[in-house]
Order: C-alpha cells, then structure tokens, then sequence
C-alpha cells in the first residue's frame, strides 16, 4: 500500500501550539462633588474648577469643570474635560475608554447620558471631554432641588500594552470541597464519638473537631474540667434549632441559608448570637452582629439593643441607637415589649439613647 502524502496527513496527528494576545485594563470610578453651584454660575466663560488628583492605571488624573462653557462658541453649555497630569519628560502615550456624566445629588439619577470615550491621551495633548456637556438651564433646575450640589463622575479604563503569552496544557486544579465533605459526614454521623441532647433532639458530633473550633467545647470535652460523662451531654437552655445552626457553622464556617422560611429571622440571629458569644465562636458572631444590622426594625430593634450590650458587640450596639434616633422612630420602638425590657436592663444605653435624641439624632 502507498504511504500517504503529508499533505493527506490528519492535522490531528500534527504538533499543535497557540498562543494569545492579552489587553487588561485598569478602571476606577472618581466623584467630583460641585457645591453651591448657583454662586458658580456666572464665573465666566473658560474660566474653570478643578477636582483633585486621581490616579488610575499608574498615571494622575484629574477634572476640569467650565460652569459658563470652555469656549464662547457654546454659550449656554456647561463643559466638562479629563486631564492627565504631565510629569517632567513624560513622553508616555496613554490609551484610555471612559464617561463624563452629571449625577444627581444620590449619586444614582444622571443629568447626562454621555458614551464612552475612545482616546489616547499624549503629552502634547493631555485633555479631552465635552464643550456641551450639559444646558446650564438643565443644571440650574437640578442644583435648586438638591441644595446647588451637582455630582460629576468619571469611570476612567487605562488600557495596557497587549502581550502575547504562549498557551501550554495546564491542570486544572478542583475547587476546595472541605467544607461540603465534613457537612455530610456531620450529618451522616459517621465516626461521631459524643451526643448532645437538645430539647428533646439528639445531634451527634465529632468532638475532635468541636474542640478545635471552640475552646469551650475543648475544655467541656477534652480538658481537665471536661464533663464526667461526654458521650451524651444534655443542654438546656439552648432551643434544638439554635443548636443545629450553630454545628453546621462549626463544620462549614457559613450560616444556614433557608429561603423557605424567611419568618422569625431575626429572633433566630438574637439566639445564635447569644450561642456564639456562649461558645467563644467569634466569627460567628460577628456574621450575626452583621446580619442583625442589616434587618434592623421598630418592632426588635430594642431587644436587639439590649443583646448587643450584653455581649459587647459595638458595632451592633451604634446602629441601633443610630436608627432609634429619630423621633417618629423612637416613639414606635416606645411601644414595644422590647422597650420595656431595654429600660429595665440597660439603663446607661437608655442615658446615651436620650441624649442623641435630645441633640437631634
């Protein structure tokens, strides 16, 4: 039989290389915030403010703003311009993408609905922009009903020099599973050595590994003081839900997620607080401190008051009596049971509650 030409040769069985081309960039967002612009108005035609330095990419930048326009030609405009900032023999060519829009006073609502920008900024020419940026009537309306504050942000995209890089045949590495395999072995019970009877609930563990999240658990079941008998310890004071969640942070270092049962959340976090400060579980308690402070209300907030100062978790503490402030807020907490328990329990919180109020919240 004939040999095959190479041209009839499968690519298949030829050596094989690639490589690819790689262009990163650098963005940054920057906020120019223009006070009092109604004592701006009338500054004068190419007569500008300027904001301060911001650096993107390895190079400073900055903003000019032309509240009565750069150039006669556009009266009736505000204009807006990003500089780069030139240093002494700066030959540097500086390839960019970025936008130049008006924000509302929240920083959301925009005045502008400006594209972006392709250019490369150059030491012979270090600016661009927009001479009609904005009508100045557009931002007279605008600067009356937000106290004269306009917002000009700029999102800044220094392109980098593309590169070439070889491809080679990489292993891919699987993503960590820790977590996932000490869920199930809790949870099939396999190898546990000690019992905990909660409520009538038994939840077996793994002392080993109690020990080494918790020093509590360590001395409860390893120490000197360890209890006399730990295959089955029966605790009390904590509901079998509470317990669960806190054994599933102690394998998996997370929180139960339940999206089937959003109610009573925050009564369950108050619990799991207590828990952790109980076991000397930090990180635990600082995720409840965190959740608890983003789901702050009228109707818990004193209960939850009253628990931060109890187990010293400061940052709690500040945003509650932060949203218990205001009046009309203060008098709905009033009316809680919580309340109640905060003025017999925590008479000093009470002391530093009133004099925020009476200073204006």
């Amino acid at each position: 039989m004939a040999n095959k030409s190479t041209s009839e040769v499968s690519h298949g069985q030829l050596p094989k290389t690639s490589s690819t081309c790689l262009t990163e960039g650098v963005t940054a967002v920057h906020d120019f915030e223009v006070a009092n612009y109604r004592l701006l108005d009338g500054i004068g035609v190419g007569k500008h403010v300027r904001s301060s330095n911001f650096s993107v990419g390895g190079f400073e930048w900055f903003m000019n703003f032309f509240p009565d326009g750069r150039m006669a030609d556009y009266a009736g405009y505000a204009s807006v311009f990003l500089d780069r900032v030139i240093q002494q023999n700066d030959t540097h060519n500086v390839r960019t993408k970025f936008t130049l829009n008006m924000l509302e006073k929240d920083g959301e609502a925009q005045l502008t609905k400006c594209d972006e920008i392709g250019h490369v900024f150059s030491s012979a020419k270090s600016y661009w922009g927009y001479c009609r940026f904005v009508a100045k009537e557009k931002l007279k309306s605008s600067s009356q009903a937000n106290n004269g504050l306009l917002i000009i942000r700029c999102v800044l995209t220094v392109i980098k020099e593309p590169r070439t890089e070889v491809k080679r045949n990489t292993v891919v590495v699987p993503q960590p599973n820790l977590q996932d395999q000490l869920c199930q072995m809790w949870k099939d019970g396999q190898g546990a050595d000690v019992t905990f009877s909660v409520g009538g609930q038994l939840f077996k563990a793994h002392r080993c590994l109690l020990a080494a999240r918790s020093l509590v658990f360590k001395a409860e079941l390893l120490g000197p003081m360890k209890e006399k008998e730990t295959h089955c310890i029966k605790i009390d004071d904590i509901d079998p839900e509470i317990f669960e969640a806190l054994l599933h942070f102690i394998y998996t270092d997370s929180l139960i997620v339940d999206e089937h049962h959003k109610e009573g959340e925050i009564a369950k976090l108050q619990h799991l607080l207590v828990a952790s400060d109980r076991y000397g579980l930090d990180r635990l308690n600082v995720m409840c401190e965190s959740k608890l402070s983003e789901c702050i209300d009228a109707e818990t907030v004193a209960t939850t008051l009253v628990l931060a100062e109890q187990h010293h978790c400061k940052d709690l503490k500040e945003a509650c009596i932060e949203f218990m402030a205001p009046r009309n807020v203060l008098q709905a907490v009033m009316a809680t049971d919580g309340f109640k328990h905060l003025v017999a329990s925590c008479p000093l919180v009470m002391k530093e509650l009133l004099d925020m109020v009476s200073r204006g919240g």
